[in-house]
């Protein structure tokens, strides 16, 4: 069964170019990953500096390949330096039917 999930974290004010340039680099190695279904990364329309990021994996093995690489742990390693939450605030997902 498919794991899907968003990830929310807001952006510090003189942040906002750094984690963009993050987040271009990530969803490009997050979309090669071969069980990476989607990966898509958006910020609000009223607040630049909000971040949605809505992630589907094909199984668990495939997420959890996504959270064991090293470039994932890098990321959040730096992301938590210029976000205000202490790290991404994540919400699993299920089918409505």
């Amino acid at each position: 069964m498919a794991k899907t999930l968003y990830a929310e974290f807001t952006v510090k004010p003189g942040s906002e170019e750094r984690v963009a340039e993050m987040m271009r680099e990530l969803t490009e190695r997050v979309r090669r990953e071969p069980g990476n279904e989607h990966f898509l990364p958006y910020t609000r329309e009223s607040n630049p500096r909000e971040y949605f990021v809505f992630e589907v994996y094909r199984d668990d093995d495939a997420f959890q390949e996504h959270i064991t690489a090293d470039y994932g742990a890098t990321f959040n390693a730096e992301l938590a330096r210029h976000i205000e939450e202490d790290g991404s605030v994540l919400t699993w997902l299920q089918p409505a039917d």
